[in-house]
């Protein structure tokens, strides 16, 4: 009896050999294995091949059920053997090491023959061949001394699945990630390991770094492609659960979770050098604790993931605003609208011939699963690829139907939006949707919408300058309060211990009083709407952000004002309408006031009049316009565009509208 066979007739390691039958794999720990024989843990690392092939023939010494053929896993590799993929070199192929990555694309599961069995037409001898290559390998000659075409009559296959792995984001900030790809066989893809290696998933891998020769011109490349063969994974929740928070981490937390100003300390952290916009700074500190997400008995789920989106005037420090706060959670990503496409935010179906055909690569909003995504300039991006969030920012997940392949990807992702308005600056007067290139329907799913505004005012135009000075001449004068690493640590930490917040009695009713009251007030035929539901599920979420700040499991009295109060903010900024003096949500999501709607059904009524009168479907606009003065509306050329822009309206001709 060897060495290999002594370790895997140790009691636990048989044990988990009668249950590799049926699951087809036995994991071999590779802290036991050095604890057993540090010789053969040795030349694991450096002749994987040779010390895996003699486990599985230790194997086959050792009686078992029936069983198919067992392959050998091996975990938990020393530290020293986790390398970064960009730090793979030649010194490292055909040598175990550990990677970690997100998956960026992913190959559907196929068949490939690693064996193939040739007959001789000469003497019937039969001639095993080992396929490693994309192309069938054929015998040279057989035996007898024939040479020449062999018959094909048998070939033996396993199921094989490409990866395209990625290094994490968060150690790769500022830095083009490097990437590797990845061969997944036989019992890494059963159905279950598919799911674990969908894009989007962050994987931690053992494996075997391999050359693949490349032809230039029909000869051998002197420069071999690489690939990683993984040998054992396991998925790597990389959002919250991979920050390490020591005992001293954990009381240090708790210690600042009871000061009674922690608000006001994490607001100073975020993005100190920004000087002002509290209100904002605290709505995304919400946003980075998020509220909690909901199933109910019919499988259905409300998302507990917070949605901004910040409009303003040029040089408000927006961009700045975005990629600070991406830095406070693992994954977050920040991407600008100018250079990313739908299928670069969600997710796509490319041809890669490498990967074995048509595979699914995921964009940004699932590789910042569980995190948030930044999106700088997104006005810029097209109302095709806005579209494209819709699915992501209401369900939470994303689904495609392409070529063959049919996926639904989680994308449980927090989107912070900055846009631009469309003249350059931000005209308060104006909605929102006329100002910013924003479908309405995307617009509705922010819970939170807030205007920058660069007005000129002394006492706050001093203090700014003192703050842009003061930070270039004495830098540690803007350091956060607390710094990035602990913030981290602390978001992580709340959202962990907070994952079932109930809502208190009282703040329940806070809540509902806030709702009712605002809707009452404003109850009228026709009249403004305030607030709607979408809005109410915005204030729990909000409510549910603040009690985590505070680590507490129940949303108290000051969490339902202080989500009722950046409420109100937001719809003082973006929803008030001017001309009646009311809150419109109307005003918010779609740029049509209360106010507007009324007028706009006045002058639909002076046209059913005028083709009453004249007897004409085409009615000349200067009509409806001296109608419409001696009813009072004077803005008639701004009613008329907003009716031809809903499609109620139309000119069949020069100087004239008709109703649709």
């Amino acid at each position: 009896m060897n060495r290999y066979e002594e370790f895997l007739r140790i009691e636990e390691n048989l044990k988990a050999l009668v249950e590799a039958c049926e699951a087809r794999r036995i994991i071999i720990d590779f802290n036991k294995l050095d604890l057993f024989d540090p010789s053969i843990a040795d030349k694991l690392l450096e002749s994987p091949d040779e010390v895996i092939a003699d486990f599985e023939k230790a194997i086959e010494n050792i009686e078992l059920p029936e069983h198919e053929k067992i392959n050998v896993r091996i975990r938990n590799l020393p530290s020293h053997r986790n390398i970064r993929i960009r730090n793979l070199r030649a010194k490292h192929i055909n040598k175990l090491v550990e990677i970690e990555g997100v998956v960026k694309a992913a190959s559907e599961v196929k068949p490939q023959i690693y064996e193939a069995i040739f007959q001789c037409p000469e003497c019937g001898n039969q001639i095993a061949v080992e396929q490693k290559g994309v192309t069938l390998k054929t015998p040279v000659a057989c035996d007898c001394g024939r040479r020449g075409i062999f018959k094909l009559i048998d070939t033996k296959k396993y199921d094989i699945r490409w990866l395209t792995l990625e290094e994490p984001y968060e150690i790769t900030t500022g830095e083009r990630p490097g990437k590797i790809n990845v061969l997944l066989k036989e019992d890494l893809t059963t159905p279950e390991m598919q799911r674990k290696t969908d894009p989007g998933n962050q994987l931690k891998i053992v494996g075997i770094l391999r050359e693949m020769q490349r032809k230039v011109q029909g000869k051998v490349s002197t420069r071999p492609d690489i690939y990683f063969e993984a040998i054992y994974l396991e998925p790597k929740e990389e959002e919250f659960e991979d920050i390490q928070i020591t005992e001293e981490d954990r009381k240090k937390i708790e210690e600042l979770a009871k000061d009674p100003n922690i608000y006001d300390i994490l607001i100073d952290s975020l993005a100190p050098s920004i000087y002002g916009w509290r209100e904002i700074k605290e709505a995304i500190l919400l946003q980075l604790f998020g509220g909690v997400r909901h199933k109910f008995e019919d499988g259905t789920y409300v998302r507990g993931n917070i949605h901004i989106l910040i409009t303003g005037d040029p040089s408000t420090a927006k961009s700045v605003l975005l990629s600070n706060v991406v830095k406070a959670l693992p994954r977050g990503r920040y991407v600008s609208g100018k250079g990313v496409t739908g299928s670069g935010l969600t997710t796509t179906v490319i041809k890669n011939e490498l990967l074995g055909g048509w595979v699914l690569e995921a964009g940004a909003l699932v590789l910042a699963n569980k995190s948030i995504l930044a999106i700088d300039e997104f006005d810029k991006m097209s109302k095709d690829d806005q579209i494209a969030m819709h699915e992501a920012m209401s369900l939470e997940t994303i689904s495609i139907a392409k070529a063959s392949i049919v996926a639904t990807l989680p994308a449980q992702t927090s989107v912070l939006a900055a846009a631009n308005p469309k003249l350059g600056r931000f005209d308060p007067f104006r909605s929102i949707v006329d100002q910013v290139a924003i479908p309405e329907t995307l617009l509705s799913r922010f819970d939170l919408k807030f205007a920058l505004r660069d007005v000129p005012a002394k006492e706050q135009d001093e203090a700014m300058v003192e703050h842009v000075t003061r930070s270039r001449m004495y830098p540690e004068s803007v350091k956060p309060r607390i710094d990035l690493q602990m913030l981290r640590k602390y978001i992580s930490y709340a959202r962990k211990v907070c994952e079932d917040i109930k809502m208190s009695e009282e703040a329940s009713e806070m809540l509902k009083r806030f709702y009712v009251e605002m809707r009452s007030a404003y109850s009228s035929e026709g009249g403004s709407v305030p607030i709607t539901l979408r809005q109410f599920e915005a204030l729990i979420r909000l409510a549910e952000a603040s009690a985590k700040v505070r680590l507490d499991n129940y949303v108290r009295k000051e969490d339902a004002e202080r989500a009722i109060r950046l409420m109100k903010y937001s719809l003082q900024q973006l929803g008030y309408d001017v001309e009646s003096g009311r809150f419109d949500i109307d005003k918010l999501e779609s740029g049509i006031t209360a106010s507007q709607r009324s007028k706009m059904r006045i002058v639909l009524d002076l046209i059913d009049e005028l083709e009453t009168k004249l007897g004409e479907k085409n009615i000349p606009i200067e009509d409806v316009k001296a109608a419409a003065e001696e009813r009072g509306i004077v803005e008639i050329d701004e009613i008329l565009e907003k009716l031809q822009s809903e499609g109620i309206i139309f000119q069949p001709k020069p100087g004239y509208i008709r109703k649709v």
